[in-house]
């Protein structure tokens, strides 16, 4: 056991955890994305608001560990701001490289983050 209380975390991964961006719901959100992995039992609720083809804000309710909570976290910010399109193209390598790496046993949360990402969308698309 390292004494590096991050253990095989980045700062970054730990920053997001400790103190996650955008954690909540959206009452009034345009769409949701539900995703889970059975595997582990890691559940991501990602909530967008939309305005002009654009993701004007972006919220998210993880229930999981710290990877899952910091992917969640950091794909919030990377997707604020953007088009669905340019939203739709964040992959799980961007979000695991946006959080300095993550441990290969943790990658499958940022597939989570991606997933969740693209069920809010296709969502909202479907609402249309």
């Amino acid at each position: 056991m390292s004494d590096d209380m991050n253990g095989p975390y980045s700062e970054k991964v730990m920053d997001h955890f400790m103190e996650p961006r955008n954690m909540g719901d959206i009452k009034d959100a345009d769409a949701v994305g539900t995703v889970g992995n059975p595997a582990c039992g890691d559940v991501m609720r990602l909530y967008i608001k939309v305005e002009d083809d654009k993701i004007k804000e972006a919220k998210f309710k993880t229930f999981g560990c710290g990877a899952a909570i910091a992917t969640s976290s950091m794909a919030t910010e990377m997707i604020k701001d953007k088009s669905l399109t340019e939203a739709s193209n964040v992959t799980n390598e961007a979000v695991a490289e946006a959080l300095d790496g993550l441990p290969p046993n943790k990658m499958h949360c940022s597939v989570l983050a991606q997933e969740a990402i693209e069920a809010a969308i296709k969502n909202y698309k479907e609402k249309k």
